[in-house]
């Protein structure tokens, strides 16, 4: 496992001790939030699509500070994501507690071209939120978006959205549900369709809640971008039929480009020992209307009252930056979350609940902690755009104005080997800054820029390094401008030379990663932007880099 328990640090935007949540929880890529509350404890499951390790998991006590335990799919043996295309891999785990267990249902997805999905499904349990995890149940691959709902009989239900292939067709063609049989860990009896969605479409992420003798069931509709919603519909029977609230959606930003919180949508209540209620959904935050949103989609939560006509409400419908937090609260002073700032000098045995990595999970074959001592050794994988063996450690940006700093030990034995810091989205947009070696052998510090697939080299900016194997790398990401810098003393406190460039952050986003083909919607991408540490041994020859240390701080 991977999981870390943090002790001094939590996530979220800051702590509160106001009484209020402020909105998102979980800044940066922490999309699709399934949340559960086991006791006292409360838990939130994130996508990660194609970064290791699979599903992202916070915890929190009181709905306002947020610590990130790390990611729960940390081994092959429970997710292979060896190939996976950019924005495929885990998509909307649902984590639920059942019988002294946790179930942990997720889908990797291996495509969304032309309008195929094949989104296997699986299951794996555990007695404890840090696992061990079971070996996976291998559900059904009808569709995406799948979580498991356990009614008071004693019955476990599986239900997702219904994918249509066929060109002509509905692609999110409804709701199904099926019967899981937790003692034999498959699913049994006949599958039905038991909602078909509104006119808004894209019917998707359901699940079901039971409470005065009524099946509610919340759905995300609109597409996962500026028209999204939660949508919620209520039967006296589990099978349907499904009465939509005629009050129109329970949340979304749709229509509302003054708002801060944009997309939002694909939601999931929980309820608090004292029986408030609130509602995890995702967001987006453009750095103006409509514009570009390089943190990704976020996670964030709103409060739910249950008025006489027994559907649930959201204050006008829309997402709040700021929410009351749930009564009975024990306010503490803030503290500033580790995902805001943290200074890593590598001497933990294994990397921290902050860092992920791209395809494959950081086994010893190429991250090493323990070769040299407070180092990262990271051996060199394939290329930039390889989606087999890439060596990329990288954690999310999670502001829009941020500082990345790390100390690199290096010695490229060719142009084959590379070694520095990059802000990253995908295989297709991108931005590095480098050491690798000249034609005659001499090192070198340069910057390459991949743009839509393109990839290029910043003019002009090249500069030899001659004997100096030790340098420090800062990138900075200030709105929509990145820059880079770099020294040749960082145990000295020499100065910071600045790289005489800035560069487009934007491209770092969902929305210009975004595909479009004749005939078929808009393609998103679907994570949000990183920085990290990325080392390349293109012709196999065994290199490495030693990172002595990364700092990362929001501004």
């Amino acid at each position: 496992m991977t999981i870390v328990k943090a002790t001094s640090s939590t996530a979220g935007v800051a702590g509160s001790a106001d009484g209020v949540i402020h909105n998102p929880v979980l800044p940066g890529f922490h999309p699709d939030p399934s949340i559960l509350r086991v006791g006292a404890d409360y838990y939130i499951a994130t996508s990660t699509f194609e970064w290791y390790p699979g599903v992202r998991l916070h915890h929190s006590t009181d709905l306002v500070q947020w610590e990130p335990l790390g990611g729960a799919l940390s081994e092959r043996r429970l997710l292979d994501l060896t190939g996976s295309a950019d924005s495929c891999g885990v998509w909307a785990p649902n984590l639920t507690y059942h019988d002294g267990l946790f179930h942990l249902l997720y889908a990797d997805v291996a495509t969304f071209a032309g309008g195929y999905w094949d989104p296997q499904n699986y299951l794996v349990t555990a007695p404890a939120i840090d696992g061990p995890w079971s070996d996976p149940v291998v559900l059904h691959g009808r569709g995406f978006d799948a979580s498991l709902f356990h009614d008071e009989d004693g019955t476990t239900w599986m239900l997702s959205m219904r994918a249509d292939w066929r060109p002509g067709r509905d692609r999110f063609a409804g709701i199904s549900i099926q019967r899981y049989d937790r003692d034999e860990r498959r699913l049994v009896g006949p599958e039905r369709v038991i909602f078909e969605g509104t006119d808004a479409g894209l019917t998707e992420a359901p699940n079901i809640y039971r409470k005065d003798g009524w099946y509610y069931l919340v759905t995300a509709e609109g597409g996962t971008s500026w028209t999204h919603q939660v949508t919620v519909a209520r039967s006296r029977d589990l099978f349907g039929g499904y009465e939509v609230d005629p009050a129109g959606p329970m949340l979304t930003s749709a229509g509302h480009p003054e708002l801060a919180l944009q997309k939002a949508g694909h939601g999931s209540l929980v309820q608090t020992p004292a029986g408030e209620w609130y509602l995890a959904h995702l967001a987006a935050r453009p750095y103006a209307p409509g514009d570009r949103c390089v943190l990704g989609r976020e996670s964030a939560l709103q409060k739910v009252e249950w008025p006489a006509d027994g559907w649930p409400r959201i204050l006008d419908g829309v997402p709040a930056e700021q929410v009351p937090a749930p009564a009975g609260v024990t306010l503490t002073p803030p503290r500033l979350s580790s995902e805001q700032s943290e200074d890593d000098h590598f001497d933990a045995p294994v990397l921290g609940p902050n860092w992920s990595t791209l395809r494959r999970p950081a086994t010893p074959d190429w991250i090493d902690l323990a070769a040299r001592p407070s180092h990262l050794r990271i051996h060199g994988g394939q290329s930039p755009m390889s989606r087999r063996r890439p060596s990329l450690v990288a954690r999310r940006v999670t502001a829009q104005r941020c500082t990345f700093e790390a100390t690199l030990d290096f010695r490229p034995g060719s142009y084959r080997q590379l070694a520095g810091i990059t802000a990253y989205y995908n295989t297709r947009n991108w931005y590095y800054l480098h050491v690798t070696a000249d034609d005659d052998g001499a090192a070198v510090l340069d910057v390459l820029c991949c743009d839509s697939g393109r990839v290029s080299v910043a003019p002009g900016l090249r500069i030899p390094l001659g004997d100096v194997r030790r340098v420090g790398l800062r990138a900075r990401l200030d709105g929509p401008d990145l820059t880079f810098a770099w020294t040749a003393g960082p145990d000295t406190g020499a100065p910071w030379q600045e790289l005489d460039q800035r560069f487009d952050a934007t491209t770092l986003s969902d929305e210009y990663a975004a595909t479009v083909a004749d005939g078929e919607p808009p393609v998103w991408g679907f994570t949000g932007a990183f920085v990290g540490l990325w080392v390349q041994d293109l012709g196999a020859e065994g290199g490495y880099a030693d990172f002595d240390r990364a700092v990362y701080h929001t501004r």
